[in-house]
């Protein structure tokens, strides 16, 4: 047994399509499928595991003094997923676990950039490796699949890290399909990118209702997966490429986002985009300008937190 640090990185979703929802009936009515572009990029949380032999299990969480957006954290340790995937690992194996699970948190939330999902894909690499269980990833891959549909995603670290230190390198980008259980991992891309979190979250479930209205109003809820496998399968990221087809119900559903969307744009230059269901955004920086572009919003959008960023 050990201590186990692993750095739990964001994603973002720098192409998303999604289908029309599943037939009302049938064995998941109301589901989309998707196929995603997703890439870590260097904000990430830190997740500490360490087991507790005859002691208890105990959560804690705490924001980083560098966190961009730190928020309340207000949610029941029974909803938090890192504490779920703990649940899911004893479950899984039979046994309790005493472990004692600390996160350093960086990743906003609300803001579609896999801050939870991210914990938990790592809260299952380092229980793996913390207890010697032995599992790999293919079975984590399967737990956290009964988390969440990007929790997957995540479970590819191959560098965990141990000890004092912090370890654990970033998930491999991937075309993400299905509803989330496909994962075809792509060329990594290189790109210096402006993240910019406005003071407020999108409710995922409400962004996808608003997904839905367009859908029966005829203006979405085509998939498009060539496309979205040809830019990742490329690796490059062209700004005028990219597309997100939750950012108008994003917007529909918290409609200052497309008041801060569209001055963050003004100020730029260049296309601004938003990641998964909002609130986060991005711009893709010219080599050498992402300091100064995150300056410029900072100015021009006080009520942003702007950062630079990259893909890794």
């Amino acid at each position: 047994m050990e201590t186990v640090r692993i750095a739990a990185h964001a994603k973002i979703n720098l192409a998303l399509s999604l289908a029309q929802p599943e037939p009302a009936g049938s064995s998941r009515g109301g589901w989309h499928r998707i196929s995603t572009w997703m890439h870590a990029i260097d904000l990430a949380d830190e997740v500490l595991v360490e087991p507790v032999p005859g002691g208890v299990s105990t959560w804690s969480a705490r924001w980083a003094s560098d966190a961009p957006r730190p928020g309340l954290i207000d949610w029941p340790v029974e909803q938090d997923l890192a504490w779920r995937a703990l649940r899911a690992v004893e479950n899984r194996v039979g046994q309790r676990l005493p472990t004692r699970i600390v996160l350093t948190k960086r990743i906003p939330t609300g803001a579609g950039l896999g801050g939870g999902s991210a914990d938990a894909g790592a809260t299952l690499l380092a229980l793996d490796r913390a207890w010697g269980l032995g599992l790999g990833v293919g079975v984590l891959q399967e737990l956290g699949a009964t988390l969440g549909s990007d929790v997957p995603f995540f479970v590819d670290q191959t560098d965990n890290g141990s000890g004092s230190g912090t370890g654990g390198g970033p998930p491999r980008p991937a075309v993400v399909g299905g509803f989330g259980e496909t994962i075809e991992r792509t060329p990594k891309a290189s790109a210096e990118l402006v993240l910019m979190v406005p003071g407020f979250g999108c409710p995922t479930g409400a962004v996808y209702r608003a997904f839905d209205d367009a859908v029966r109003a005829g203006k979405a809820g085509t998939l498009d997966e060539p496309r979205v496998l040809a830019l990742a399968r490329a690796g490059a990221v062209d700004a005028a490429s990219l597309w997100n087809d939750l950012a108008e119900p994003a917007c529909a559903v918290r409609p200052q986002l497309t008041d801060l969307r569209q001055r963050a744009s003004a100020a730029l230059g260049c296309p601004v985009h938003i990641t998964g269901s909002g609130s986060a955004m991005f711009a893709v920086a010219q080599a050498g300008e992402a300091q100064h572009m995150a300056a410029t919003v900072r100015d021009a959008v006080p009520s942003l937190a702007a950062r630079t960023t990259r893909l890794c």
